[in-house]
């Protein structure tokens, strides 16, 4: 990988620069990595067998749902992508890189772009998951997605030419979001949100109704509605959650001490005003919940509180592991996993949740966040071919907004081919994202093997 730029300090406070002046950095960036040199996969020399790298990745993890993450991942080859996260890393590491770093998603797959609520009430769709959150090459995110669109546009039965001209579309979608991004004042650009007036600038109308049916969906998708379908007083009065297992089960009290006792550190990674907020709460219950396909296993904790009235609030308190992608990109551990996430989530979403912040629980990190603060998605893999395309464009250029709170938009347009000229990059990633599904479904297939000689233990879901 080539040596990287300091991008994050490319104009400094105080000393203007032309715009043609940022661009033409760009532009000169393509004669150290041209194009085409993007579409090559290369795979680690040392690349573990996947049994070995899910044995890796599964430490650590409750060793009982250890099973139900390898029976997730056993779903499909577009399963299996989302929970290996570090696997890919390894390999994007040998992969060409003009220098230019940004504040990466880590796991930027499909179905980590969903919608949630603003605190004014707006239902926008970003990326919605900063586990593996990073300082990196703003390349992994973007090859990431457009894999992920062909594994997603395979499992719904598109046609191979339409699953690579999705991952093109991503690829398309996010240069053309630069060169707006690009030519707006910083303070509209920084600020740009992800709702449903961006689906027709970029050429995504057909999604219109997908966005429109998941964006009421959201608006339900409240603490109220979960603690009425998954809450009951008891003959005490008090509230508590009522068990689902294996998804939501009781925790000892010793358990829910050491959460509730977490609470106040918490409280204080929180800016001033919304600690007067949360205060007005009180605890009610501690619950385990079971969530995700690659969090399955870490530690997940809900939080029932109460406040005026029959109010409820429910928070998730979520174990933060070392992100998988850092021994990849040479670095070291984060001081604390949590806050690493929770930083990384403010630099790159436009608008990050009130409550959101950090603990430590019996010398474990978490994050701390509403539960279904009005959350919902569009399942990638459901979309006909047409709706593909109008996701990949949207989600491409949501995440070319992300890249650019953390490197000069101005920057990325010119390598990526501001105005024109970008064409040979779309068809590079796309090479590259159609290659890597193929080798993700060997990778599943390995899996698929390794549970039925029973190498791997796993828990198959109804």
């Amino acid at each position: 990988m080539g040596e990287r730029v300091r991008a994050r300090a490319a104009v400094a406070l105080g000393h203007w620069v032309e715009p043609s002046e940022v661009y033409a950095r760009g532009r000169a960036l393509r004669e150290e990595v041209a194009h085409a040199e993007h579409r090559v996969v290369r795979l680690a020399a040392d690349r573990p067998a996947v049994p070995d790298f899910v044995d890796e990745s599964n430490t650590g993890r409750v060793p009982d749902l250890v099973p139900l993450r390898v029976g997730r991942m056993l779903v499909s080859p577009f399963a299996f992508f989302r929970g290996s996260a570090g696997l890919m890393a390894a390999d994007l590491a040998l992969t060409p890189g003009n220098g230019l770093e940004a504040q990466l998603c880590g796991d930027a797959h499909a179905a980590n772009f969903g919608l949630y609520g603003t605190p004014e009430g707006r239902i926008v769709m970003d990326i919605n998951d900063f586990d593996e959150t990073v300082p990196g090459p703003w390349e992994w995110d973007l090859k990431r997605l457009a894999t992920s669109i062909v594994l997603a546009g395979r499992e719904g039965g598109v046609s191979e030419k339409g699953c690579r001209e999705a991952a093109e579309d991503v690829v398309r979608s996010y240069r053309k979001a630069l060169d707006h991004l690009a030519e707006q004042p910083f303070l509209e650009s920084w600020s740009a949100l992800g709702d449903e007036s961006v689906l027709t600038k970029v050429d995504a109308a057909a999604l219109l109704d997908d966005f429109a049916k998941a964006a009421k969906k959201a608006r339900k998708n409240t603490s109220a509605r979960v603690a009425a379908k998954w809450t009951q007083r008891g003959a005490d009065q008090r509230w508590r959650f009522v068990t689902d297992p294996p998804v939501l089960t009781p925790v000892d009290a010793r358990v829910a001490d050491a959460v509730v006792a977490a609470l106040p550190a918490y409280v204080d990674t929180l800016r001033e005003s919304r600690r007067n907020l949360i205060m007005r709460y009180s605890v009610s219950d501690v619950a385990f919940r079971v969530v995700g396909t690659g969090s399955v296993g870490l530690r997940n904790y809900l939080v029932l509180l109460h406040g005026n009235g029959d109010e409820a609030l429910v928070l998730q308190v979520k174990e933060a592991q070392p992100s998988a992608l850092a021994a990849h990109l040479g670095l070291g551990a984060a001081k604390h996993e949590g806050k690493r996430i929770v930083h990384g989530a403010r630099l790159v979403q436009a608008e990050t949740d009130i409550l959101l912040g950090w603990t430590t629980v019996e010398g474990r990190h978490y994050i701390v966040r509403q539960f279904r603060n009005r959350k919902g998605e569009i399942d990638p893999t459901t979309l006909e071919r047409d709706h593909l395309d109008d996701y990949g464009r949207f989600a491409g250029a949501l995440l070319a907004r992300a890249h650019t709170r953390s490197v000069d938009p101005r920057l990325l347009a010119g390598y990526c081919g501001a105005g024109s000229g970008g064409e040979e990059l779309d068809t590079a990633f796309g090479r590259f994202a159609v290659d890597y599904a193929d080798q993700t479904e060997a990778d599943h297939a390995a899996l698929v093997a390794a549970v039925g000689s029973g190498r791997l233990a796993a828990l198959v879901e109804d």
